[in-house]
């Protein structure tokens, strides 16, 4: 699977199609000027490249996600594990609590989660 990234303008123009889908092309840019004060060539130029990365569509000016957000994070974050740790969640777990503590309410959540996802 293609790699998929976003910086943080594109992430926040993201969250603009996310928080409003769908929406017409041309409010997504009112909005993008109103809230990063970018121009309407900006805008649709990086909804565009988020088209182009398989996140959105524009379909006859109407703008929708292909995935969701959460669906994106999970997709970057699983990335992130199968690059940086070789795709161990125990390794990314530990590197993550070598320098940060888990509390109760943490560590409870996650048991519930191994618990569900667990092969018996």
């Amino acid at each position: 699977m293609k790699e998929l990234s976003m910086g943080e303008l594109e992430s926040r123009f993201a969250d603009i199609i996310w928080e409003n889908e769908p929406i017409r092309s041309g409010e997504l840019s009112k909005r993008a000027e109103e809230l990063l004060n970018w121009k309407k060539t900006t805008s649709f130029t990086i909804l565009r490249r988020l088209c182009d990365k398989g996140i959105f569509r524009n379909e006859n000016g109407v703008v929708t996600s292909v995935m969701s957000k959460d669906e994106f994070r999970a997709l970057r974050t699983e990335q992130f594990v199968d690059g940086t740790f070789g795709g161990s969640l125990p390794a990314f777990i530990a590197a993550f609590t070598s320098r940060k503590s888990l509390s109760k309410e943490e560590l409870t959540e996650l048991r519930r989660m191994i618990d569900a996802h667990s092969e018996v």
